[in-house]
Order: structure tokens, then C-alpha cells, then sequence
């Protein structure tokens, strides 16, 4: 398997297909690269080159007791941007990913052409008075107990409920998407899915403000992880060269449920 070595030791498991301006993708919590499947098929038949790694303590990178956080999240990034020699490259994050891509777009700016920040947690996804339709500290409590207490169950419940809409009246529930959801999520560490909430309370506003490339900011107005409200308007208004798209009754994970719709949205956008 491809791996980088990172400057504190630890190895990066990483995807690397085809050839062209390359696009580099950057996963949500608790996946791996393989959640990226999808996108990475459809743009390498569109003549690009395309990668995409998993988060250390994620899939198949190693699973160490430390540096479960954004900061070192970006350098991985940046290890391995620098590894590959990629200039003039997209970067797609998807949630947790959106707030690695933002900080890495926002320090590495001249190895970036553009940027998307799919159901992005940018700038900040916690319910403040500044911020009210965040998530409320309860929730982001929740999400490690569940990890802690039964992560095999919680890992079922979470794709079978909100992350995909699969709870919502008359949505048709996919057992194939559920189960590879489940399937990425247990090949990680436990300690890193439990730290990494931790990485949602932060606050990405001054990231944003620093880009200066082109970014699209891509959410379903019916995410129930990271709140329509609490995110893109915001990000939008912080960024210089900033896009907005927004897809009525879409989910969190509409990578996946949508796949259709947003792959060739994502190509005009890299092509405009």
C-alpha cells in the first residue's frame, strides 16, 4: 500500500490515480479515503489526477496515541502534498475534512488553484448567541459517549439515521451504504473517533478570511450533522472569492445519496 512517513512518524495511507491537475480529497469523520470511491472514479475518467488519504488514526493509516487534531491533521495534508510534488491542485474536504482543507488552502495557498468545502463544519458548527443554529454542546457530548459506550451499534445508528436523511419520511434506506459506512468507520481507532469532536469546537473564521483562491461552498439545506444555517452563510461572507450552492432536502452525506447531482456540479465548477 502507498504510504508517506510524517516528520513525528507516522504513516499515511494514500490513494493516487491517473494523471492531469490533480485533485486531492480530504474525508469526514470516522471514514477513510474509500468514502471518496465515488468521485475519485468520476474524475479520473474525466482526465484528472486524483488522491485522497486517510486521516491518521483512519482506515489504513497507522493508529497512534497522539496528534488526533486538526493541526496535525494539516500537516499530514501538507506532508503529503509536498511527498507528491502537487501544485495547482483542488482540494475537496467533506465535513470534518472542509475545516482540514480550509486551514491547509488558508497556510499552503500557492499550491492551490481552488477550493470545496462539501457540508463543510466552517467556520464554526457550536450553537453560541453569535451562532444560534449550531449544535448545542450536548450534541457534540453524544456523539463521544455513543463512540465510547458501544461503538459498533452507534456506528449503525448514525448512518441509518441523520447522516444520510435515512430518517426522513419516505427516504429509502440503502443497507449497502450503511454497511460501508459501518465498515470504514470500525477499521479505525476508537481514540481518534472519540478526540476528534473535539476538533468541531473550533472556530475556522480567521482560515477563511486568509483564502484568497476560489472556493465553493456546497450544503444540503436539510443537513442534520452541520446545521444549513450554521455554516454557509457565514462561510461564504468570510471568503474572498466565495461561491455559494445549496440543495434543498439534501443530507449530510449527499456525496454519497446525490452522487449524481454533485459530481458534475464539482466538474463545472473545477473547469469554470
Amino acid at each position: 500500500m502507498p504510504t508517506i512517513t510524517t516528520p513525528d512518524g507516522v504513516e499515511i495511507f494514500y490513494k493516487d490515480w491517473g494523471s492531469g491537475q490533480p485533485i486531492v480529497f480530504s474525508h469526514g469523520w470516522p471514514l477513510s479515503a474509500d468514502d471518496w470511491d465515488t468521485q475519485m472514479m468520476f474524475f479520473l475518467q474525466h482526465g484528472y489526477r486524483v488522491i485522497a488519504h486517510d486521516r491518521r488514526g483512519h482506515g489504513r493509516s497507522a493508529q497512534v496515541s497522539t496528534g488526533n487534531d486538526m493541526e496535525h491533521w494539516v500537516a499530514d495534508l501538507a506532508s503529503l502534498t509536498e511527498h507528491l510534488g502537487l501544485r495547482d491542485a483542488v482540494h475537496i474536504g467533506h465535513s470534518t475534512g472542509g475545516g482540514e482543507v480550509a486551514r491547509y488552502v488558508a497556510r499552503y495557498e500557492e499550491r492551490v488553484a481552488k477550493a470545496v468545502l462539501v457540508a463543510s463544519l466552517t467556520p464554526n458548527m457550536v450553537k453560541t448567541d453569535a451562532n444560534p443554529a449550531g449544535q448545542p454542546q450536548e450534541w457534540f457530548d453524544q456523539v463521544q459517549a455513543g463512540t465510547l459506550a458501544n461503538r459498533a451499534e452507534f456506528f449503525r445508528a448514525v448512518p441509518e439515521g441523520p447522516f444520510y436523511g435515512f430518517n426522513r419520511p419516505g427516504v429509502e434506506p440503502s443497507e449497502g451504504v450503511i454497511a460501508n459506512w459501518w465498515r470504514q468507520a470500525m477499521a479505525g481507532s476508537i481514540q481518534a473517533q472519540y478526540e476528534t469532536p473535539l476538533s468541531w469546537l473550533e472556530d475556522f473564521t480567521e482560515d477563511l478570511r486568509k483564502i484568497t483562491v476560489p472556493v465553493l461552498v456546497m450544503h444540503g439545506d436539510d443537513d442534520q450533522i452541520v446545521p444549513f444555517a450554521s455554516s454557509v452563510p457565514r462561510a461564504v461572507d468570510l471568503l474572498k472569492n466565495g461561491k455559494q450552492k445549496t440543495y434543498p432536502g439534501y443530507p449530510h452525506g449527499m456525496l454519497t445519496t446525490h452522487a449524481d447531482v454533485l459530481n458534475p456540479d464539482l466538474l463545472e465548477f473545477i473547469r469554470s
